[in-house]
């Protein structure tokens, strides 16, 4: 059986659960995500559109759809925090992987749409690592 997973806003307003059973993993460099996360890609968990169960908060999410694209973000209106969605065609639960307070078992599937992935990113994954600022 899978295990449950919590998750949240980084105000601590918004809470929820998961059961750690996901379809797939995907870092995705698309403009829109990169816009949607303010980061250089989404990392985003795919599950069932029942997956989840609000735990507190459910009254500070905030959902954008754009009007002619397929594509949403749900976030904390506190914070800003990004937090799971139903996709607009009900099929699945995006769960921010950066949301869970956990670590899911499931691994990265796929980098999908590298040709927008910026020059930035790439120089950066091979850059000093530090364990702060320093």
């Amino acid at each position: 059986m899978a295990k449950v997973l919590l998750g949240g806003c980084c105000c601590g307003s918004v809470s929820f659960s998961v059961m750690d059973d996901f379809r797939r993993f995907y870092f995705c460099y698309c403009e829109q995500c990169r816009k949607l996360t303010g980061s250089a890609h989404a990392a985003n968990l795919f599950t069932a559109p029942d997956n989840i169960t609000w735990l507190s908060g459910q009254d500070k999410l905030k959902r954008y759809d754009h009007p002619t694209r397929a594509f949403s973000k749900v976030f904390c209106s506190e914070c800003g925090s990004g937090l799971p969605f139903l996709i607009k065609n009900q099929k699945y639960l995006i769960v921010p992987a950066g949301s869970l307070h956990d670590e899911p078992s499931k691994t990265v599937d796929a980098q999908i749409f590298c040709e927008e992935q910026l020059e930035w990113h790439k120089s950066g994954v091979t850059a000093p690592k530090r364990n702060g600022f320093g």
